[in-house]
C-alpha cells in the first residue's frame, strides 16, 4: 500500500474514534488522549485538503519575504522562489532588485554577491548544500547543511504527510483554547529524538492556526521556542494554502512570507536539486554577469 493510501486509511479510522466534545486532558486516559489527539489530526488533514494535502511531494511556491533583526525592527524584503521535495530537499532563490542587504540575514553566510541584486540561490540535498552567485557556486558549511536537515524535521508539512507514524512518536489532546480569537484544540507530540510539538486547530475550519516547536540547544543548554503563525487560507491547486505566514522564535518576530502563487507536484527534474544545475546556470550566465 502506498503511504498516501496508508495515510488516507489511518485518517478515516481515527476520524472514527470518538466524538468531537470538547473534554479536559487532565481527565484522560493516555490511550484516550492519543486517540483524541490523532483524530483532531485526522481532521486538520483532511481540512487542508485530505489525500489532495497527504499526497504533495513537491512544491513551488513565490512570494516576499520580510526579514526583522533582533531589536523587532524590519530589515527588509526580498523576493523569492521556493521549490521543494520533500522531505530532504529544496532550491531557494532570492531575487533582488537593486542593492539589497538582507541576504546575509537570510542565509547567515559571508561573501555572497548580491549588492547588486540578481538571483542567488541555495540548494539543499540532503547533507550537501551549495550556493550560487556571481562569484560562481560554492559548497555551503557542514553547519549550514546541517541547520537544514534539523529544520526539515521539525517541518510542519513533512511532519503531518510523513512523520506521524514514525517509532517513538507521541500524540496527546492538548485540550481547548481561544488562539487568534478563534476556538482551537492543541494536539502535543514529542518525537523520538525529543522534539516538542504544539499545533492549534480551528475547530470549526480545522485549518492550522499556529505550530510552536520546542528544542533544546545543545550549546547553551535551553529550550528554544519557534512559532509560526498562518493566516489566509486559500485553495491552491488540492491544498488549502496559508498565504500569509508569520515566525516567531522565543517570543521576538523573526519573519513574514508573503505568497503570491503555490503549486504542489509540479514534476520537477531530478537535476534541478544538484549541483551540476547550479553549474550549468553558472556557464551559461556567469559571463554574462563579469562583462557588465
Amino acid at each position: 500500500m502506498s503511504n498516501s493510501l496508508a495515510l488516507s486509511a489511518l485518517l478515516l479510522f481515527s476520524c472514527a474514534i470518538m466524538p468531537v466534545a470538547a473534554q479536559n486532558p487532565d481527565t484522560l486516559l493516555p490511550e484516550q488522549s492519543a486517540a483524541k489527539g490523532r483524530q483532531i489530526l485526522a481532521q486538520l488533514i483532511n481540512g487542508l485538503g485530505g489525500p489532495g494535502y497527504a499526497g504533495v511531494r513537491e512544491s513551488l511556491c513565490q512570494g516576499r519575504r520580510a526579514q526583522f533583526g533582533h531589536d523587532g525592527g524590519l530589515i527588509g524584503y526580498i523576493e523569492f522562489n521556493d521549490f521543494r521535495r520533500f522531505p530532504d530537499k529544496a532550491r531557494i532563490e532570492f531575487i533582488g532588485r537593486g542593492r539589497n542587504t538582507i541576504l546575509q540575514a537570510l542565509i547567515g553566510v559571508d561573501g555572497l554577491d548580491f549588492a547588486s541584486g540578481g538571483i542567488v540561490i541555495t540548494l539543499y540535498d540532503g547533507d550537501r548544500a551549495w550556493s550560487y552567485d556571481r562569484s560562481g557556486v560554492n559548497e555551503l558549511p557542514v553547519t549550514s547543511a546541517g541547520e537544514f536537515q534539523e529544520q526539515s524535521k521539525r517541518n510542519i508539512d513533512n511532519l503531518l504527510r510523513l512523520r506521524l507514524r514514525e517509532p517513538g512518536m507521541d500524540i496527546r489532546f492538548g485540550g481547548s483554547d481561544i488562539v487568534d480569537l478563534k476556538q482551537v484544540d492543541w494536539v502535543e507530540l514529542t518525537d523520538s529524538e525529543q522534539r516538542k510539538f504544539r499545533l492549534a486547530i480551528d475547530r470549526s475550519t480545522h485549518f492550522l492556526v499556529r505550530a510552536v516547536v520546542s528544542t533544546k540547544d545543545p550549546e547553551y543548554q535551553q529550550i528554544n521556542e519557534d512559532t509560526t503563525i498562518y493566516t489566509n487560507y486559500q485553495l491552491r491547486d488540492t491544498v488549502w494554502t496559508p498565504l500569509q505566514v508569520s515566525r516567531e522564535h522565543n517570543g521576538r518576530r523573526a519573519a513574514q512570507f508573503f505568497y503570491e502563487t503555490c503549486r504542489y507536484n509540479p514534476g520537477f527534474p531530478d537535476a534541478l536539486f544538484t549541483h551540476d544545475s547550479l553549474q550549468k546556470r553558472f556557464s551559461e550566465t556567469g559571463d554574462k554577469h563579469k562583462k557588465k
